[in-house]
C-alpha cells in the first residue's frame, strides 16, 4: 500500500515527539518515511525534509537512507532534486562525507541553473564539516568521473577555493590539493592545466619562495622543455605557450626563469618564422617574443649565455634593417623603404638588454668588428625613423585627455609611443662606449612602474653616445639633400597591442586535445 502524506506527518510526530535515547525504538516509523520516496511529488517532497533529519539515529538503516535520498536527487520533477540536494549535506557525517561529496561533485552535471546553484551551495557547506573529506570526493571524480563532471569539479575548484576562509583551508588541507592536483596534472588538457594551476597558485602554503620552485617545477614538467620544439605541431606550440603564461607570474629573483629562457633561445627562437600558431587571430611570433621579454629580468646563470645572446642578436639583426642604398648615397629614390617592426624589436631588444647585463663585453669582445659596425648603422637608421615617430605620436596626442585617450585609435598611438620611447632608451644604452645596460624601462604592454626610468621628452638634445647627439649620429651617414623633407620608413605596430593575454587561446576542441587525450566516459547512476 502507498504512503500517502498523512502516513508520513504521523510517523513524523512519532519520532518527533520521541526522547532522544528512545529513537531508535521507532524503527518502522522511520522506514515509513523511506518508502516515502515511493510516492507521489507531495510524498517525495516531505521525504526529502524528514530522512535526513533523523538519519543519525538510525545506523542500520544508513545505506537506505541515503540511497532513497539519491532516488530523490535524480527525481524528474526538478522541485523535487533541489530539496533533496539541499538536504544532502545533513548525511556528511563521518564516513559518509567522502560519499556525499563524490555524489554531490556528479550532481555539478546538471543544466538546470537553480540546481547548479544549489549543488554548489551543498559541496561549500559540507566543506565547513570535514574540508579534506569534500576535496576527496571532488578529486575522485576528477580522477575517474565522466568529462562533464570532470570539467565542472575543475571549474568548481578553480572559483570556490579561494572563496574559503583559512579556518576550513589549513596548512594540510592545502598541501592535500597540492598533491592531489599533481596527480590529476598527469593527464590533462590544456583549459584544465590553467585552471588547475589557478588553484595551487593561490594556495597560501606555496606563497613562499620555495612553494613558487615547486609551482614552476609543476610547470616544467608540463612543459616538455626537455624535448625539441616541433614549430610546425600548433598543440606543440600551445603546451609550450600555456606552460610559460603560469609559469610568468611564478618568477622574481629568487625563482628564476633560466630554464623557460634558454629554450626559447636554443629552440623557439630559430624556429620563429615556422611556428604554427594554436589561433587563427593569434599573432604568434609577436606572442613568442613577448613571452621572452617577460622572463628575461628573472633569467639566473645560464650555461651557454654567450651561444643563446648570439641568437638574440642574431633574430634582433633580423628586424633591424640597414638603410636603403639610395639613403646611404644621398640619392633620391622612389623604392619602398624597409618596414620598421617595433613591437617587435621592443621585445627582442629588451631580452637581448637584459641578457647582456650577465656579459657585458659582448658586444665588444663576442662580435666582430664588422659585424658590430653593421648593428650599429641598423640602431642608427632605426633611431633616425624613431625620432620621427615619437615626434608624430606626440603632437598626434598633445591636449587628448579622459574619453579622448579611450577611442580606440588613441589607445593604439599611446602604446606605441611606449614601445617607441622603450627601443630609443634601449637603443642609447647600447651606443655607449662601452656598451651600457643600465637604464629600466617598462615593456609596453606592462603597467607602469613608479620606479620607471621615463623617456626624455626631447629625446633629439638627449645623448646617444659618448658625448654626441643623435643628429650628430645619425649625421655620420651621408644624408639625402637638406631641403628635402624626411620621410621615415613605415611602421608595424602589432595589432594586438595591449592586448597580451596569459590565458589567451589553446583550449581547442575540448578534452582529447593539447595537453593529453582522456577518453570520455557515459553516464551511470548516482552512487
Amino acid at each position: 500500500m502507498a504512503v500517502t502524506v498523512e502516513d508520513l506527518y504521523r510517523n513524523y510526530g512519532v519520532l518527533a515527539d520521541a526522547k532522544p535515547e528512545n529513537l531508535s525504538q521507532h524503527k518502522d516509523a522511520y522506514q515509513v518515511i523511506l518508502d516515502g520516496v515511493k510516492g507521489g511529488p507531495k510524498e517525495k517532497r516531505l521525504a526529502a525534509q524528514f530522512i535526513p533529519k533523523f538519519f543519525s539515529s538510525f545506523p542500520e538503516l544508513a545505506d537506505a537512507a541515503i540511497n532513497a535520498q539519491l532516488d530523490l536527487c535524480e527525481d524528474e520533477d526538478v522541485s523535487i532534486r533541489r530539496q533533496a540536494i539541499k538536504e544532502l549535506p545533513r548525511f556528511a557525517t563521518g564516513e559518509n562525507i567522502l560519499r556525499v561529496a563524490d555524489i554531490l561533485t556528479q550532481l555539478l552535471q546538471t543544466d538546470d541553473t537553480a540546481e547548479f546553484n544549489q549543488v554548489n551551495a551543498s559541496l561549500l557547506s559540507i566543506f565547513k564539516i570535514d574540508a579534506k573529506g569534500t576535496l576527496g570526493g571532488l578529486f575522485s571524480q576528477i580522477l575517474q568521473g565522466e568529462d562533464i563532471v570532470r570539467e565542472r569539479a575543475i571549474k568548481f575548484l578553480s572559483t570556490k577555493l579561494k572563496t574559503l576562509p583559512e579556518d576550513v583551508m589549513t596548512k594540510e588541507v592545502e598541501e592535500y590539493v597540492f598533491a592531489e592536483t599533481k596527480k590529476v596534472l598527469e593527464d590533462v588538457t590544456g583549459e584544465e592545466f590553467v585552471l588547475l594551476m589557478r588553484v595551487v597558485s593561490g594556495l597560501h602554503v606555496l606563497q613562499t619562495v620555495n612553494g613558487r620552485q615547486q609551482l614552476v617545477e609543476l610547470v616544467v614538467e608540463q612543459a616538455f622543455l626537455e624535448q625539441a620544439l616541433n614549430p610546425a605541431d600548433p598543440d606543440t606550440v600551445d603546451r609550450l605557450l600555456q606552460c610559460t603564461r603560469q609559469a610568468l607570474p611564478l618568477f622574481s629573483k629568487n625563482v628564476h626563469s633560466t630554464r623557460f629562457v634558454t629554450y626559447f633561445c636554443e629552440h623557439v627562437l630559430p624556429n620563429l618564422s615556422s611556428l604554427t600558431s594554436p589561433v587563427a587571430e593569434l599573432d604568434i611570433q609577436l606572442e613568442v617574443l613577448k613571452l621572452l621579454a617577460e622572463m628575461s629580468p628573472f633569467c639566473g646563470d645560464m650555461e651557454k649565455l654567450e651561444a643563446n645572446l648570439h641568437m638574440l642578436f642574431t633574430k634582433l639583426l633580423e628586424y633591424m634593417p640597414l638603410p636603403p642604398e639610395e639613403v646611404e648615397n644621398g640619392e633620391n629614390s622612389a623604392s619602398e623603404e624597409p618596414k620598421l617592426q617595433f613591437s617587435y624589436v621592443e621585445c627582442l631588444l629588451f631580452s637581448f638588454h637584459q641578457l647582456g647585463k650577465k656579459l657585458p663585453d659582448f658586444l665588444l669582445d663576442k662580435v666582430d668588428a664588422e659585424r658590430l659596425k653593421d648593428f650599429k648603422i641598423r640602431l642608427q637608421y632605426f633611431a633616425r625613423g624613431l625620432q620621427v615617430y615619437i615626434r608624430q605620436l606626440r603632437v598626434a596626442l598633445q591636449g587628448k585627455t579622459g574619453d579622448a585617450l579611450k577611442t580606440e585609435e588613441n589607445k593604439i598611438k599611446v602604446v606605441a609611443l611606449k614601445i617607441t620611447n622603450n627601443i630609443n632608451v634601449l637603443i642609447k644604452d647600447l651606443f655607449h662606449n662601452p656598451p651600457s645596460y643600465k637604464s629600466t624601462v617598462t615593456l609596453s604592454w606592462k603597467p607602469v612602474q613608479k620606479t620607471e626610468a621615463v623617456a626624455p621628452k626631447r629625446p633629439s638634445g638627449e645623448e646617444m653616445g659618448s658625448g654626441t647627439s643623435p643628429q650628430k649620429q645619425i649625421s655620420s651617414l651621408p644624408r639625402r639633400d637638406s631641403r628635402q623633407i624626411y620621410n621615415p620608413p613605415s611602421g608595424k605596430y602589432s595589432a594586438s597591442i595591449g592586448n597580451f593575454n596569459y590565458e589567451r587561446g589553446g583550449f581547442r576542441g575540448g578534452r582529447g586535445r593539447g595537453f593529453g587525450a582522456r577518453g570520455s566516459r557515459s553516464r551511470g547512476r548516482l552512487y
